[in-house]
């Protein structure tokens, strides 16, 4: 599967999708970027006149990269009917990420079984500064459209 068709298989709107790119993807792990656009709707309300990107939103993308692009990778038969649901995170935030800032996001497989998959997630900003890091784990459920 190419990088281009597991973009194609991500569950998620445009306004929603935090993946401009996906770098690389093998059985251990992902590398993506993104760049957060200074339109995205909600720097208008997180810290009026200083916008900073929410760590919610942080936490979103490293799992889409991540978690879901290396899910797709991985199960590719099964990958348009299924959707990843987060099981738990610990993210560590560092330095906070301004509008018109793109990062890398890089995970590593700790485990996938039974259809849960962990990973360490790193983002890093443009300078190579790691911006958060922690792990994020989810479960790959079948939508049951099989």
């Amino acid at each position: 599967m190419t990088n281009a068709e597991i973009l194609a298989k991500l569950p998620y709107g445009k306004s929603f999708l935090f993946v401009d790119d996906l770098l690389h993807v093998d059985q251990n792990g992902a590398k993506g970027i993104f760049t957060y656009n200074e339109k995205l709707s909600f720097y208008e309300s997180h810290f009026k006149n200083n916008p900073v990107t929410p760590a919610v939103v942080l936490t979103e993308t490293m799992a889409q990269i991540g978690l879901v692009c290396l899910g797709i990778y991985l199960l590719p038969d099964k990958a348009l009917n299924m959707s990843v649901a987060m099981t738990s995170n610990a993210i560590d935030f560092l330095i906070p990420v301004y509008p018109g800032e793109q990062v890398t996001v890089t995970s590593e497989k700790i485990y996938f079984r039974f259809n849960k998959l962990k990973c360490n997630v790193k983002m890093e900003n443009a300078a190579g500064k790691v911006v958060c890091k922690g792990n994020i784990a989810g479960m790959l459920i079948s939508t049951g459209n099989e």
